[in-house]
């Protein structure tokens, strides 16, 4: 017999493929426009931080404070010289308060 259950497999490999077949698409979040920002810009926002301070530790720091600083604020992927301008104003502020 098809499909019958067996006493150690309570789901049949039928009723398995049902429940899978079912399941939605993962959908975009703000996650992903985040995560390709962060990919844009990482590379000068951490260039101007390491110019700034010397250390590549304190560098790592800063560019990661910027990027949780725009993460809290509303952006809008249109305006690019906003956003570079408020990363570079965030590893600024951050450089300053860690001296």
């Amino acid at each position: 017999m098809k499909g019958t259950t067996h006493p150690e497999r309570p789901y049949t490999a039928r009723s398995i493929a049902r429940t899978e077949s079912k399941r939605k698409p993962p959908t975009k979040t703000k996650g992903t426009r985040f995560d390709t920002l962060v990919s844009r810009y990482y590379p000068a926002v951490y260039s101007f931080a390491s110019r700034l301070t010397d250390d590549p530790r304190e560098a790592i720091l800063l560019t990661k404070d910027a990027f949780n600083t725009i993460r809290k604020r509303h952006w809008r992927r249109r305006n690019e010289v906003m956003l570079a301008t408020i990363l570079l104003n965030a590893v600024i502020v951050a450089g300053l308060k860690a001296v």
